[in-house]
């Protein structure tokens, strides 16, 4: 029987985890309940996390979508129902075996420490350390600094980035990561137009190459150019869930974020633009 030396923790490294086939249900929350503070955040919730396939949770305010996310990773726990990951509830993971199974970007990045930023992406082969992958750690921080536009970023502290830099270095720690499952909580909410795009088409590589993404957006045109399936999130539950075509009807989002919208083609792709509507 094969043995791979000691992780970072002393105790044995795990083995790294089979790579998901196609089409695989790898991450699933059934009848999910979240309770925050006394208040139930999330009740009744199911939700499939397929690979090869780039989810958006959508949503107003409040209405759990930073919730679902934090639960899927296990940062949260479930007041009742079950979140499974990789076919396994997830307090059946130890911390090191679910990093290798799943990478988080959080909202905001916060760093006690003045790390570089090529030393925050390098925190992304962690889990890696004893594993015979771990020998690709170079080359994976660098793809992961080119892909996000970093790379020129590398010796900066980490600290002194803008917010924009800073969300683009953790989702190359993301990246670096080699996760199958990606969970990203609005990924481009600092960055401008150009950013913006890189990141998402970064999550449809991603999926293309086979991983299960997860992302949290508050722009639907975004979510309707880039995501495979939307799952809308109103009071706590899941309103809606399928592609983008079926999922973005102006009666349904108008009452979900109880503005008036209308949701028009897009010229050339034929895709949904989602506008408020306006006298």
């Amino acid at each position: 029987m094969r043995t791979f030396p000691r992780g970072l923790t002393g105790t044995r490294a795990p083995l790294p985890p089979a790579p998901p086939g196609p089409g695989t249900v790898y991450a699933e929350a059934a009848g999910l309940e979240v309770r925050l503070g006394g208040r139930t955040v999330l009740s009744g919730v199911g939700l499939q996390v397929v690979t090869g396939q780039v989810l958006a949770l959508v949503g107003p305010n409040g209405a759990g979508k930073s919730t679902l996310l934090a639960a899927l990773a296990a940062d949260l726990p479930a007041t009742a129902g079950e979140v499974r990951v990789a076919g396994r509830p997830v307090a059946g993971w130890t911390p090191r075996e679910l990093a290798l199974r799943r990478a988080v970007l959080p909202q905001t990045a916060v760093l006690s420490f003045p790390f570089t930023a090529e030393e925050v992406v390098r925190m992304g082969r962690a889990p890696w350390a004893g594993l015979p992958a771990a020998d690709e750690d170079e080359p994976v921080v660098r793809e992961a600094m080119a892909r996000t536009e970093v790379a020129a970023l590398a010796t900066r502290p980490f600290g002194a980035l803008s917010g924009g830099e800073r969300a683009r270095v953790a989702l190359a720690r993301v990246l670096a990561q080699r996760a199958p499952l990606l969970l990203l909580d609005e990924p481009t909410a600092a960055l401008d137009l150009r950013h913006q795009e890189l990141a998402l088409r970064v999550c449809r590589e991603r999926a293309e190459a086979g991983d299960a993404v997860v992302v949290v957006l508050h722009d639907l045109g975004l979510a309707a150019a880039y995501a495979d399936r939307i799952a809308v999130l109103r009071h706590g539950r899941v309103a809606a869930d399928g592609p983008p075509a079926r999922v973005l009807e102006p009666g349904l989002l108008s009452a979900v974020y109880r503005q008036p919208v209308e949701v028009l083609r897009h010229p050339r792709t034929g895709g949904p633009l989602v506008l408020p509507h306006r006298d």
